[in-house]
This record gives C-alpha cells, structure tokens and sequence, in this order.
C-alpha cells in the first residue's frame, strides 16, 4: 500500500483549523469590499513569457512550470513553439494583476479597485512557517496616467479596520516613503542606486544583528563608508514616531537637516500628506508610526511604504505589507499605470498565529450551528421536516439518518463543535414545541416548533460568556 502523507511545503488543515481560517479569510474579505473594493480571479497559470518578463535569477528558479501530458505529446510531433505556449504557475498576484490590467484596460473603469484572494506557488525550500503554496490577501487601487497620493491613506486605513476585526492583538503600521529614503542617501553622498540598494539591504538586517555588525559591514572593504556617515545612518533608521503630532515633528527635522535634495522634500510632503488623511480616515495614532528603516521591494516600490507589526510578537515581523508604484504594467502596455497596495500573507500569518498561542481552532465554533437528532426512528420523518424548516430560516443544520442511542449523538455533537442539538420526541410532536439544548452553556429549554427559529436567531446573536 501507498503510505498517504501530505506534499512538504503545504498548509493542509484539520476542520476546526479550516474554520478558523476561513473566518479570518471573511474577515479581510469584508474588510476588502467595505472599502469599495470589487473581486477578481486569474488563472492559477500564467503563459511563462507573461509570467517571467520581470524576473530572473532566484526567483525564476523558484517558479513551477507545468504542461499538459497531451501537449507534451504534441511537442514530440509537429506542432511549433507558438502552438504550445510553456505554462507556470503564479508566484505573486501582483504580475497576474499586472496583465489582467493591460489586458483588460479599455474595459475596466480608473482608478480600479481591486481585491484578490488566491493560492500561489514557490519552489522554496521547505521550512517552518515557509510554504511552497499558499493564499495572498491583495488588494491595490490603479490609476490610469496619475494617482493621487490621497489613495496612499487608504492602505493603513484599510490595514487598521481588517486587524481590528481579526482581534489577534494590538499592532503597529509602520509608514515610510522611498523618495525620502532616496533623499536621504544622496545628502550623504551615495547617489548610486545599486550602492543604495546594497546599504538598505543591510540596514534590514539591523534588528537581527544589531548595530555593531551594521558598523562593522558599512565602514569595511565591501563599503567603505565614513564612519560619521554610518552613524548618520544608524541615527536614521532608528527613528519611531509616538503619536501623530511626533511623526509631523520629526519630519520637519529630517527636512530641516537636508542639503537640499528635491527627492527628500517630495517624499516628506508626500508622508504629511498621507498622516493627515489617516488620521481623517479615524485609524488611531497609537495604530500607526513613522519608521525611517523600512524600504520593502527596491526595485519596484516608488513611493509611500508600509509594514505591520503586532506589538506583542514582534519576532512574527511584518504581518501585512506593501507601498506604491509608478508603473504596474511597463512590459505589458504603453499606458502608464501608477497603483498602491497591500498584501496579506494569510497562510504564513495563520501558521505563525497559531504557533504563537494566538489561535485557538479547539474552541473554533462548527459552521454546523444545530443538530438534528434521530430520536425516535419512526419519528424520522418530522425531524427531517424540522431540519429542513431550520434551512429554510437560515440555520445551518445537520440531520441524523442512522440514530443510535442519543447520548451517543449529543457526544458526536459536542465533538464536532456544534452548540445546538434540536431535540424532537414524541412528547414534542404531541406538544408541537422542539427542545433545543445549548451545549455550550449546558442547558436547554423548550419553545414552540413555530417559533424555534427566532428562538434560536436570538441565542446564536448572543455571545458567549
């Protein structure tokens, strides 16, 4: 026999787990649509030649190429290159989107407002906590020539609503802007982009290996910087805000102390510019801070940057992040394109939750809200009735078809997670009235058969204590 085991690099859960995971996928679903937000899908494959215009290197070698068996036949025969197009499987929704967008473009309405909630797929190498597939939570609003960086406030305002409804702790948006960034480094006098990108890449790793190993590295063979120059450096990566009204203060300090760089004043604007706005959108002060380390993706973020953290679980990192682009679709249409976004890593996020305590799938209720017990078989038919009288209210119900003794069936109930058992006997029917046990709260009480789904709307609304 063939041993069953899962594939390394998945995410496969037991239900109570699935439910868990679902909800938390509703949540940011909803989250998604109350800011007028609309839904799309692509395919999970994407023809190579669109998929890896963008990429190389590392992350090509990462990509899952796929064929159909009847195409690989076909290749053997006649049939050109041109007629059997290579296919991978999508690595981000981000360069799906991409051609979706160039695609479509005369058909969709600017600035576009997507959400998209899918699985993607990457060859890494299997660890704790890293997947090969898993779901993307992203969600990017799309201009057509220009994009005002209004748009740039909604992202923490969105990140704020989604995080406080997943009730997973307190957490932090750490905001930044590339351009101030850019700034920065040309004050100092590195001006070239590849030598930016280098220092930034090792200011990432500033919290993990402190700033000794910082100091060592940007003043050593591979840099050669000024000493004065990298505590200039580690001054600035290590600014936090504390409160709006410190996030504007510090601001006018870093453009006080410019020598003048165009790129530094437009990205300080730009941060005061979207601060206000979000705090106009209502997201708490002490939700949201300046962070002058953070810097995301270089080679294609262009503006505002965010990343979330959860205060309590700082080692879980960025729980939900994302920036602005000027140019979404350059390889795919001449039409200019700028967006902003944000993506939520869900599977990672759900598995580090987990492992951190913060989610509890035990205690996760069954999306089965009442049992249907086989009280009495020659009964059976009313209580299929009853099931189907509970559906038809809304209530999520299952049926016993093979009965056994009721105690047995009130265990299987509480096992599954489901609160009600709507119990009807022969006393009932006489009656006309449905016993509903609450086994959460280990009780029950008896109400008329006519009235046992409002009855129940009442309970299910009441949280429990």
């Amino acid at each position: 026999m063939i041993s069953p085991r899962t594939p390394s690099g998945v995410l496969e859960l037991l239900p109570p787990e699935q439910v868990a995971f679902q909800r938390m996928l509703e949540a940011i679903r909803s989250g998604y649509e109350r800011f007028g937000f609309l839904p799309i899908e692509t395919p999970v494959f994407e023809r190579s030649d669109v998929l890896l215009t963008k990429t190389g290197g590392e992350t090509e070698r990462q990509v899952y190429f796929v064929q159909s068996t009847g195409a690989l036949e076909k290749a053997r025969g006649d049939e050109t290159p041109d007629a059997l197009p290579e296919m991978a499987l999508r690595f981000d929704l981000t360069v799906p989107l991409a051609r979706y967008v160039a695609e479509h473009e005369h058909q969709l309405t600017f600035p576009f407002r997507r959400y998209q909630m899918q699985r993607v797929y990457r060859g890494e190498r299997p660890q704790r906590g890293r997947f090969r597939e898993f779901y993307q939570c992203d969600v990017d609003i799309i201009g057509k020539d220009a994009l005002s960086v209004r748009h740039d406030a909604e992202a923490p305002a969105i990140i704020n609503a989604i995080f406080t409804d997943l009730a997973i702790g307190t957490f932090t948006i750490q905001v930044n802007n590339r351009k101030l960034l850019r700034g920065f480094y040309e004050d100092l006098g590195i001006t070239d982009a590849d030598t930016q990108a280098a220092v930034l890449r090792e200011v990432d790793k500033l919290d993990k290996r402190g700033a000794d190993y910082l100091r060592t590295t940007l003043t050593g063979e591979g840099f050669g910087l000024a000493a004065e120059v990298v505590e200039q450096i580690l001054a600035f990566v290590q600014v936090r805000s504390v409160g709006h009204e410190d996030a504007l203060a510090r601001l006018d300090a870093v453009e006080a102390g410019s020598a003048g760089s165009a790129a530094l004043a437009e990205g300080v604007a730009e941060l005061r510019e979207v601060l206000s706005l979000v705090r106009a959108l209502g997201v708490p002060e002490s939700n949201y801070c300046l962070n002058f380390s953070i810097a995301r993706g270089l080679d294609y973020y262009t503006g505002t940057v965010y990343e979330t953290t959860l205060d309590e679980h700082p080692e879980l990192g960025s729980i939900c992040s994302g920036g602005r682009y000027d140019d979404l679709a350059g390889q795919y249409t001449k039409s200019r394109l700028p967006g902003v976004g944000i993506s939520i890593g869900l599977s990672r996020l759900f598995w580090q939750l987990r492992e951190a305590g913060l989610i509890d799938a035990s205690a996760a209720e069954s999306t089965v809200q009442v049992l249907v017990p086989q009280v009495d078989p020659e009964l059976l038919d009313d209580q299929l009735a009853l099931a189907s009288h509970l559906r038809h209210g809304g209530i999520n119900t299952e049926a016993v078809l093979d009965g056994g003794k009721l105690g047995k069936q009130l265990k299987y109930a509480d096992r599954a997670g489901i609160r009600f058992v709507a119990i009807l006997g022969p006393q009932e029917v006489a009656d006309g009235t449905v016993t509903l046990k609450d086994l959460r709260r280990q009780d029950q009480f008896t109400v008329p058969r006519d009235e046992v789904v409002s009855a129940l709307r009442v309970e299910l609304a009441q949280p429990l204590v």
